[in-house]
């Protein structure tokens, strides 16, 4: 159950919902979840409260307004090599879906367990489905 934030600068409603689709088709291409396991928030900044800042050069990679923060919380297990192909995948899908240039994503990755999940109820769902 992967948990996503997509902040993007100045975007307007059909450019996050072209994210927003970009990361779940490209989580479901890459790193096998569900159907309908779809939970995000996509928000845009106006650029004066609540606005983004970045790096404009760093690691060698040059940034302008067109960036996109996409942060994923998930379950921890998946090989390097999966999430590689997702960071691919999303840049190659914002671009396709959203105009979004490859060098315009930045994307973080947090992993945890089972325990860390609760679906509503106030019940660790995940926990409760692997407890002895």
């Amino acid at each position: 159950m992967p948990f996503v934030r997509i902040d993007a600068l100045r975007a307007a409603p059909e450019r996050l919902e072209a994210l927003g689709r970009a990361v779940y088709d490209a989580m479901r291409e890459t790193i096998d979840i569900p159907v309908d396991d779809l939970f995000q928030v996509l928000t845009s900044h106006d650029g004066t409260s609540g606005t983004l800042r970045y790096g404009e050069d760093y690691m060698g990679v040059h940034r302008d307004d067109g960036i996109v923060f996409v942060a994923i919380t998930m379950r921890s297990g998946r090989p390097p090599a999966k999430k590689q192909a997702l960071y691919r995948r999303i840049t190659e899908l914002a671009q396709e879906y959203a105009g979004t240039e490859p060098r315009n994503v930045f994307v973080t990755l947090t992993e945890n367990e089972p325990i860390d999940w609760s679906f509503g109820d106030g019940v660790a769902q995940y926990a409760a489905a692997t407890a002895p």
